[in-house]
């Protein structure tokens, strides 16, 4: 939306003008100068001014009694300037004006014309068309000047038999045009501030009916020293001409008060800005831009008129709120939003930052092979080696780049990395434009912001991309967006939703802060995907109602910028700690998901509780959930998760408590010395991670599951711990690793089969049983299934040496989930042909996979059979002999 340059913007209307509860209004001196009325504020040292060409004795008392020490308890600061020496004419420095057009009670018009003159401000006050009881009339301007937000503003009344003393007069001189004019100019040291003021014509000895005010009955206003502004863009943006730009939305706010801080230390704003709802609003938009604000270093809103939802009483006048769109955000000297604000806007510009040579990996969906991580908990152990400042932060993350390449993974999942509440977690977000302080190495948000853009730059480098979870759902139930429109912004009365912690995501408001928050960590630190936490709530209405085609999640679908990302729904709930059932995800064609249906179902299968239909599904890309116009590559695949039990307490743990993880402990409960069990359990485990990285689809890995992490059996995110690295070194480390390693490269040699965006066609698989018969689909008991991938046949007429021909084979891989062994038939080859194992889950380490592979060895009649131990997976390649 274009917008007018503040030199040629008008506002029409009247403004709802109010003065100061205490005494805000500062003393003057009037000194008049031919047709101009200068206004310079003295000291109050009792000596005499010339005030209308008399002598005043006293000035101090005379306007003023108690009232500096209430100015400046109110606003502690003026805003310090240097006397500059220009030869610029008096046309060049008046560089700036705006006008405002106020109608008054009496159907005349004024008008107040407010310029930039080098650093001080100067004021033209203009009333036409003014009906007053005769020619002879004159005019007295009542005003005052004050800072401070609306809690303060109180009516000043000039009917008294005493005049106010906080009110200064100023006669108007009257032009051959009939129009009365003053003018004014205020020093640099006085503003920013609003003047306010009054029109009394002084005909006559009652005065009370001369009085004139806006048509609204209420006092004239305007800002000095700062500007209206623009509605757009939202938050903090800074003007070519040198001026900061405030705007936040809120619809239901009756006041808004900009609040800056000088001091990193101080709780109490330095200086309060009262936005006027007709001067500093659009729509629901209230805005103001700010010259000056360079000499302050943070700044937060104080809203009132906002309800809180299930509250009677109104939001407290002293809470100070965030900029939900700060994109460099400060602690501040409490850090308890209880008693002050939490978090506070930096008043400067994004640090820059050198992106040359970067370049987006741009991998397509099916040659993702994913690491899921916690930045903070990742290094953060001493076994990280790091130094203190390091370890946990992105610039530890960089140091351990060397673990995902021996993993072979191509992308890092990284949890949420806003700003959160450290009590609840990660999960738990109170703002969406900045990474969390504390990932940075001095722990401040520029450095957070310096060291996460160097650690994408440097996976970027090496081939890996990263990307982010993101909760838009829901936030922490304080230091939030509470308190802006709560509205708006928050779901209320939904009984399965938490009043003002659930977000209204398909709210226009919320649905852009959404978009241009992803927008932002896309361009400005160049992420290449998202995982949407807790994407079922996505597809609501604001009275949970399900939206067939809710506009968020088709915008992000359409976005030119998003839609070339990776976006990933998950229906995990972080509140709950559960996988939410939903209807279909709308996906157009570019949402992709977090596949917990083969999650259930593996697990089930492995523990010999699942029917074999369910297993061939998932290991066919889940054609039941991607077939209408997506494909197997938009399903991403994990056995394992940041909630719930790690993979090895997925094989150790099965009591009541844990039915819903579909767990089993292979025999007994928790830690063993049984052998028999134990090795049960390595089998399973190496069983999973086969099955995850055989399957169609991307492999997702969970932090700490290649090194044995275990949480006791707790699925309570709160019980995760950091990485081990030490355990990396154990026997356990050291052949899940290199297996996992492994299985990533067989992954990417033989991308053919198990890197596909299109569904495996009818010709390329074939299913197996145990005795050569077809599957026992749909018969529980049966727990034993087999299945050939082949390769096209006009790609094997096209290899042209045996290399080729041998890397590019039918693939046999069979899954018993049995108690006992099992004879596999493999298929029958080609003349030249043979079959060699490349794993077997039930061999002892480091037997158990073969890069070179072990030959099978013919049976009579031509027949390759092979004896599979219980709870055991294999995996055959064909190759040339």
């Amino acid at each position: 939306m274009a917008s007018l340059f503040p030199s040629a913007t008008i506002y029409y209307g009247c403004v709802n003008c109010g003065a100061p509860k205490s005494s805000k209004l500062q003393n003057a001196s009037v000194i008049l100068c031919r047709d101009t009325v200068m206004n310079t504020f003295v000291k109050m040292d009792g000596e005499k001014v010339l005030f209308y060409g008399q002598s005043i004795p006293n000035f101090r008392n005379h306007f003023s009694r108690n009232t500096n020490l209430e100015v400046n308890a109110t606003s502690r600061m003026s805003i310090p300037f240097k006397q500059r020496f220009s030869t610029k004419t008096e046309a060049e420095e008046l560089d700036k004006a705006s006008t405002y057009l106020f109608r008054a009670e009496v159907d005349g018009l004024v008008k107040v014309i407010v310029k930039k003159k080098s650093v001080n401000c100067a004021v033209r006050i203009e009333v036409s068309s003014l009906q007053l009881s005769n020619s002879d009339d004159t005019l007295i301007l009542y005003w005052g000047i004050f800072r401070g937000d609306s809690s303060n503003f109180m009516p000043i009344e000039f009917n008294t038999s005493a005049p106010d003393e906080r009110a200064i007069e100023t006669p108007f001189s009257k032009t051959s045009f009939g129009r009365f004019v003053v003018e004014m100019e205020f020093e640099a040291e006085n503003i920013p501030c609003y003047l306010s003021f009054l029109l009394r014509s002084s005909i006559g000895n009652d005065s009370r009916d001369l009085e004139i005010r806006s048509h609204r009955k209420t006092k004239f206003c305007v800002p000095l020293g700062f500007d209206s502004g623009y509605p757009s863009p939202l938050g903090l943006s800074f003007l070519h001409d040198g001026s900061m730009n405030f705007a936040i939305f809120s619809r239901n706010a009756e006041s808004v008060v900009l609040c800056f801080y000088d001091d990193t230390k101080s709780d109490i704003p330095a200086l309060e800005l009262d936005l006027d709802p007709y001067v500093n609003r659009s729509g629901d938009v209230w805005h103001a831009s700010f010259n000056n604000a360079h000499s302050f270093v943070s700044y937060g809103y104080r809203l009132k008129g906002t309800h809180l939802e299930g509250r009677k009483d109104m939001l407290e006048s002293s809470h100070i709120i965030l900029d939900p769109y700060a994109k460099i955000i400060m602690s501040s000297a409490s850090g308890d939003h209880r008693t002050g604000p939490q978090y506070l806007g930096q008043l400067s510009k994004e640090p820059g930052f050198d992106w040359t040579d970067d370049m987006h990996p741009n991998l397509p969906l099916e040659k993702l092979m994913v690491y899921r991580l916690n930045v903070k908990r990742f290094t953060d152990h001493k076994s990280s080696q790091l130094l203190h400042n390091i370890a946990g932060t992105f610039s530890g993350l960089t140091k351990k780049l060397g673990h995902f390449k021996d993993l072979g993974v191509n992308a890092v999942l990284l949890e949420p990395i806003f700003p959160f509440d450290e009590k609840r977690g990660p999960y738990f977000p109170c703002h969406f434009f900045s990474p969390m302080n504390i990932f940075g190495p001095t722990g401040d948000t520029i450095s957070a912001i310096n060291s996460m853009k160097e650690m994408v730059k440097k996976l970027h480098a090496n081939g890996i991309e990263v990307l982010l979870e993101v909760v838009f759902t829901h936030t922490t139930d304080n230091g939030a967006l509470q308190g802006i429109d709560d509205s708006s912004y928050y779901l209320n009365g939904l009984e399965d939703r938490e009043p003002l912690t659930s977000l209204n995501c398909n709210f226009p408001i919320v649905q852009q802060i959404i978009l241009d928050s992803l927008r932002q960590w896309v361009t400005e630190y160049h992420i290449d995907g998202f995982c949407f936490i807790n994407a079922s709530s996505l597809l609501q209405g604001s009275r949970g109602e399900h939206l067939s085609r809710p506009p968020l999640v088709e915008a992000i679908a359409f976005d030119p910028l998003l839609s070339k990302t990776k976006i990933i729904a998950d229906c995990w709930e972080p509140r709950g700690m559960v996988e939410r059932e939903t209807t279909p995800f709308p996906h157009w064609k570019r949402w992709a998901e977090m596949n917990m249906r083969f999650c259930y179902d593996v697990r089930n299968f492995l523990r010999g509780e699942e029917l074999l239909s369910s297993l061939a599904t998932r290991l066919c890309g889940s054609g039941d959930i991607f077939s209408k116009g997506r494909g197997p590559a938009f399903s991403f695949n994990f056995v394992t998760r940041n909630s719930g039990l790690h993979l090895v307490d997925l094989v150790s743990f099965s009591d009541d408590e844990l039915a819903s993880e579909l767990s089993w402990n292979c025999g007994e409960e928790g830690p063993t010395t049984n052998t028999l069990v134990l090795e049960t359990r390595l089998k399973q485990i190496r069983n999973f991670l086969l099955i995850l990285y055989v399957s169609l689809g991307v492999p997702v890995l969970n932090m700490g599951d290649e090194c044995g992490q275990t949480a006791g059996g707790s699925i309570a995110y709160s019980d995760r711990k950091s990485f081990d690295w030490n355990a990396l070194k154990t026997d356990f480390g050291c052949q899940v690793t290199q297996f996992i390693s492994f299985l990533s490269s067989l992954r990417h040699r033989r991308s053919d089969l198990l890197q596909k965006r299109k569904f495996l066609k009818e010709e390329n698989i074939e299913w197996h049983g145990s005795d050569q018969s077809p599957p026992k689909w749909e018969e529980p008991t049966c727990k034993f299934l087999a299945m050939s991938l082949k390769v096209d046949e006009e790609k094997v007429k096209n290899q042209t040496s045996s290399s080729s021909s041998s890397s590019k084979g039918d693939l046999f891989v069979a899954f018993n989930a049995a108690d006992h062994s099992e004879l596999v038939f493999l298929p029958t080859l080609a003349e030249g042909i043979v079959w060699q194992r490349l794993v077997d889950t039930a061999l002892p380490f480091p037997g158990f996979f073969s890069t070179d592979g072990e030959p099978v060895i013919m049976q009579k009649a031509g027949l390759f059979t092979y004896e599979m131990k219980s709870f055991s997976c294999t995996l055959f390649e064909a190759i040339s002999k």
